[in-house]
């Protein structure tokens, strides 16, 4: 084996945290793993990795390694990419991980067309509201709908996440329509998420901020969900527009107190800091951002 591929696979047995990980992300066999582990370290004569049952630690050598070996296999990423046509075949795998609601309802057509234009790429693709760990669990990038937190993480907006506040027809014609924001503590809502009490913030005409705090009739997980509890006549919901856009659009929901204003959150594509990102995830995401903009079409 080259000193580049055992560079590379060291690399991914301290990003996925052990040997067992790595194997499954680099579809090898575990022993394959901890043999070249056990080559490398021969070879360098020094422990890299202090193995036990659960985990493996990085010795101070092998942090030295593992931060020279991220610089070589950037720079050699970088000359390849470099040398490569701009508008070359892409190639390889890209693994990115996206939220279920949003990537169903509007990446399905983006990533079809993305890959027509490139047969030779292979796209695996996590449909999940979870939070992944893109270097633990080995993936290119991710898209995030939230406040970015993990410093560990460059970010690069995609589109506007625009929300509303609605009900549909039935509801408010069985328990009115609110016209205020002391109106809403007279009805039923709908809470994504699992917490106690339903928080949110509304921002009225003159621009105060206003906290909303209430119990939820119904929680979930999942915003189609709560979409199709709201068009089925249980209360009212706040939901980001890319959710409730045809439901608006058809009549089955109605938005309310349009006079005051949810928050607006954005989209991002979210990658590792540090390392070198790879033209197939650079194109996709500019890909992406091209094709919803500043006002994406479910705003429309």
């Amino acid at each position: 084996m080259g000193q580049l591929e055992e560079m590379n696979v060291f690399v991914r047995i301290v990003e996925a945290g052990g040997i067992g990980k790595a194997a499954e992300q680099l579809g090898v066999a575990k022993s394959a793993i901890s043999r070249r582990l056990a080559e490398l370290e021969s070879r360098l004569d020094t422990q890299l990795l202090v193995r036990t049952t659960r985990k493996s630690n990085l010795t101070d050598a092998g942090h030295t390694y593992y931060q020279h070996a991220l610089k070589i296999i950037d720079q050699i990423t970088m000359m390849d990419a470099a040398t490569c046509e701009v508008d070359a075949s892409l190639e390889g795998t890209l693994r990115l991980a996206v939220p279920l609601s949003f990537g169903l309802a509007h990446l399905t057509s983006v990533i079809d067309l993305f890959s027509q234009q490139h047969p030779n790429l292979t796209i695996q693709t996590d449909f999940s509201d979870r939070h992944v760990d893109l270097v633990e669990e080995g993936y290119d990038l991710a898209i995030r709908i939230a406040d970015l937190k993990d410093s560990s993480l460059q970010a690069k907006r995609i589109t506007p996440i625009r929300h509303v506040l609605c009900a549909s027809p039935e509801y408010l014609e069985k328990m009115g329509t609110p016209n205020t924001i002391a109106d809403l503590s007279q009805h039923q809502l709908l809470q994504y998420g699992s917490a106690h009490r339903l928080k949110f913030e509304l921002i009225d005409p003159q621009g105060k901020k206003h906290s909303v705090e209430h119990k939820a009739k119904i929680k979930a997980n999942n915003g189609d969900f709560l979409r199709d509890m709201a068009i089925a006549g249980h209360g009212i919901l706040t939901s980001p527009t890319f959710i409730t856009w045809q439901a608006l659009a058809t009549g089955d929901l109605v938005a309310i107190l349009q006079d005051h204003k949810l928050p607006d959150s954005y989209a991002y594509a979210v990658y590792p800091q540090n390392r070198f990102l790879a033209q197939r995830a650079r194109l996709l995401i500019d890909f992406i951002a091209e094709r919803f903009g500043d006002n994406p079409y479910w705003d429309q």
